[in-house]
């Protein structure tokens, strides 16, 4: 049945990016223990309805410069699957979104807010939009126009866009201004808003907060260790990156590394915050090289100057890596660096961002491996909390939130332990969490009939 499906998929006009081909056929191969055991999930076409999107919304966005010259962008919001509750998932703002990026980032995003437990389902969004060396009112007309050509799309129980790479809390309150004054109504139809018009707080830290939430409990439970004193690896300086550090550091870990588009630092003796926070200033986003100007005992490697296949990120002895700053950015060859170095768990912040070749080797070395459908879902789970606070006209402290996020951290890893044990398939975290969310979503199409 799943190689049948793979092989119509491959065959299909709509597939556009291998990202989400690869997405999709991660997922089938993990469910092969759970479908072939119910005749219902081939009588319902369950398989076939779970990866194909409800929608694919696509529009054009004009808007003009401070130039006064008129400029095009590509708009895209994919709606894939609200059997669990409104669509859910975060908008991109970056010329390297296409409709196959998000088509696989939304077919992610499904099985990832299932695991959290939350009335939530999948989509994705965003534009070929570049928000960097753009002005702020640049980026206000952009994200007006984007909200006009959006907004027949969305409502508070329909689809709830959120932030994501280069949609901050600016660009979510100037597209939350544009929807309140085409629709008169204050409608919690956006999460990761300023906190002063209905967002929550801890919304920025909630998704590195919560992949060292997930990383403290499986280490507690499959190993038996703590963070402290455990050197750690993390890639990225964005703000996934930046909080996994910042959190990780409350652990009393000692991260030695973090890294941008243009190469990697090393600090053995701990990177510095106070010195990362100031040069990746939301407003200015500088080079990481700057980093040594501060900390002349830090190493700094242009990505250039590492050879072909592997990132020096990756090349560092540590306990524990964490890769979040895109796809497939952790190879095989990085991998192996990983197991020769004496690393003992992988745990992904950034959407896919380990190869399957190089899962396959991590797994087969025993090394603790957390997909991030499991380990990131943390900034959805605050989204979601947001929109109980919206629904409800309420506050909630910063204490409640992290207690919340917390608690969902550790429950999502002990629901996917004990799903892969179940299925025989003891610490492999990838299929006990594919099944895991796939049972959820599984039986809320059931359910709901066709």
């Amino acid at each position: 049945m799943v190689e049948k499906i793979l092989a119509n998929l491959e065959k299909s006009n709509f597939v556009t990016d291998t990202t989400f081909m690869q997405a999709v056929s991660e997922v089938l191969h993990s469910l092969t223990p759970i479908v072939e055991t119910d005749p219902r999930y081939d009588t319902y076409g369950i398989l076939e309805r779970l990866v194909t999107p409800d929608r694919i919304i696509q529009f054009k966005v004009q808007w003009v410069d401070d130039s006064n010259r008129v400029q095009i962008n590509n708009g895209y919001r994919v709606q894939f699957n609200n059997s669990l509750g409104p669509y859910k998932g975060g908008l991109r703002f970056h010329p390297s979104v296409t409709m196959g990026v998000l088509k696989f980032l939304a077919f992610e995003q499904i099985f990832k807010n299932a695991l959290t437990g939350l009335p939530i389902g999948g989509a994705k969004g965003g534009s070929d939009f570049d928000p960097k060396g753009k002005s702020d009112f640049e980026i206000m007309k952009f994200c007006r126009a984007f909200m006009r050509e959006l907004y027949p799309y969305i409502g508070a129980r329909i689809d709830v866009p959120a932030g994501d790479i280069g949609v901050g809390s600016r660009e979510i309150g100037f597209l939350f201004g544009e929807y309140k004054r085409i629709s008169r109504s204050y409608d919690g139809v956006l999460s990761g808003k300023p906190y002063a018009f209905g967002g929550s707080l801890m919304r920025p830290q909630a998704t590195g907060y919560g992949v060292a939430y997930f990383a403290v409990e499986m280490l507690k439970e499959e190993l038996r260790e703590s963070l402290e004193g455990k050197i750690c690896t993390v890639s990225g300086a964005g703000n996934v990156a930046l909080h996994t550090i910042e959190k990780l550091q409350y652990f009393r870990a000692k991260v030695v590394t973090c890294s941008d588009s243009e190469g990697t630092i090393y600090d053995p003796d701990g990177i510095d915050m106070k010195v990362l926070k100031s040069i990746k200033d939301e407003e200015r986003r500088r080079s990481l090289r700057e980093y040594i100007m501060y900390v002349p005992t830090a190493i700094y490697t242009k990505k250039e100057d590492y050879p072909d296949g592997g990132h020096a990120v990756w090349s560092y002895p540590c306990f524990a890596a964490f890769p979040c700053a895109t796809q497939n950015e952790l190879t095989l060859a990085d991998a192996n660096n990983l197991v020769l170095n004496g690393c003992r768990a992988v745990v992904e912040g950034a959407n896919m961002p380990t190869t399957p070749e190089a899962i396959d080797l991590l797994q087969g070395q025993g090394i603790l491996f957390a997909p991030g459908k499991a380990s990131n879902a943390g900034g959805v789970a605050v989204s979601e909390f947001e929109m109980s606070q919206n629904a409800s006209m309420e506050k909630w402290d910063f204490n409640k939130v992290d207690r919340k996020l917390n608690e969902i951290m550790r429950h999502i890893y002990k629901r996917i332990a004990l799903t892969a044990k179940e299925y025989g398939k003891e610490r492999n975290f990838v299929d006990g969490a594919n099944i895991a969310a796939f049972k959820r979503v599984a039986e809320a199409m059931l359910l709901e009939g066709i």
